[in-house]
């Protein structure tokens, strides 16, 4: 379940170091200028202890990161910060859902990847580029770590407006209308898996720059800040989606019911065509003694001429209208 476990000193690589050997850990946090990151994978609670006396972590955050389900979050237990962020990927026609937990102290940067195959290499050989930054110490790799998680929010926001404007497209094709039901629920779920990571985010991010910020990120409040600038824009973006995901629902049920409209005329024009003949066959069917044109020759084609007739001229009315 470990990923890695590096020492780091004066924003350069130190040595890579081995759990097991609990000596050279504690001779790296008594130096100076130097920190430990380490990147742990699902561990057990057991795996887990180690890092916590390590580190003298707290026991209500380390129950955070060990049971996991967290809300996105920073808390501060003195001079250490507890981050939870939510980590999001698309897989198959789904999204799926993880969590980062990252303590980070004076000394040291312990991340605790849960429920998801993403990874944050690519995030410590960025660090390890830029050791003029990387030497502003656990702070930046807060920093780097929740630049990398909120980046990777862009694609999926992308692939959401794709799938919207491909609903759009077939709103107004006929018959379409279920599918597109079924289709437009399922994207809105979607989007608010990404929304319940983001909008807490926001929240989050604010303590870390502007007003009172926490004493380790005094020196970074200004990348902090490009992050909330970046998540800013992805809730925007959701909120867009939102609002449209809406619209194009409203705009589909205006569709099934300008369809049942349309069935409702037609029956209704048939239904008063058929009510005319009926009327008149009712009338000539009742058969009484006394009725003249029972006797004529021309009496019947008469009548069937004259319902025709009728029919024919409502037929052409309702034509004329859109009825029919």
């Amino acid at each position: 379940m470990l990923i890695n476990c590096v020492a780091y000193e004066g924003g350069r690589k130190l040595a890579e170091l081995l759990p097991e050997r609990p000596e050279e850990l504690a001779a790296c946090l008594e130096r100076p200028d130097c920190f430990i990151w380490v990147a742990l994978r699902d561990p057990e609670p057991a795996e887990l202890e180690p890092w916590r006396r390590l580190f003298n972590l707290h026991e209500l955050a380390v129950e955070d990161a060990t049971h996991g389900h967290q809300r996105p979050k920073v808390e501060e237990y003195g001079d250490a910060l507890f981050t939870v962020m939510h980590l999001v990927d698309w897989v198959g026609a789904d999204i799926s859902q993880g969590e980062v937990a990252v303590f980070s102290g004076p000394n040291y940067v312990l991340s605790v990847r849960r429920g998801s195959k993403l990874h944050f290499l690519g995030v410590r050989e960025r660090c390890e580029r830029e050791p003029e930054l990387l030497a502003h110490g656990p702070s930046f790799v807060l920093y780097a770590l929740m630049d990398a998680v909120v980046d990777r929010y862009f694609p999926i926001v992308d692939l959401l407006e794709i799938e919207l404007e491909a609903v759009e497209a077939s709103i107004f094709t006929r018959g379409a209308q279920r599918d597109n039901i079924e289709r437009l629920y399922e994207l809105k779920g979607r989007l608010m898996k990404l929304r319940r990571a983001v909008s807490p985010m926001l929240e989050m991010l604010s303590k870390l720059h502007g007003g009172r910020v926490p004493p380790q990120c005094v020196r970074t409040s200004d990348y902090f800040r490009d992050v909330a600038d970046h998540l800013a824009r992805i809730h925007a973006a959701i909120e867009s989606v939102r609002e449209t995901i809406a619209t194009a629902i409203q705009a589909n049920l205006s569709m099934v019911a300008i369809d049942d409209s349309d069935v409702t005329k037609r029956l209704a024009a048939w239904a008063g065509i058929f009510a005319v003949a009926t009327a008149f066959a009712g009338i000539w069917g009742m058969n009484f003694e006394h009725m003249p044109e029972l006797k004529l020759r021309w009496a019947y084609p008469a009548a069937l001429g004259l319902i025709s007739s009728v029919c024919g001229l409502l037929w052409w009315r309702f034509r004329r209208a859109g009825w029919l």
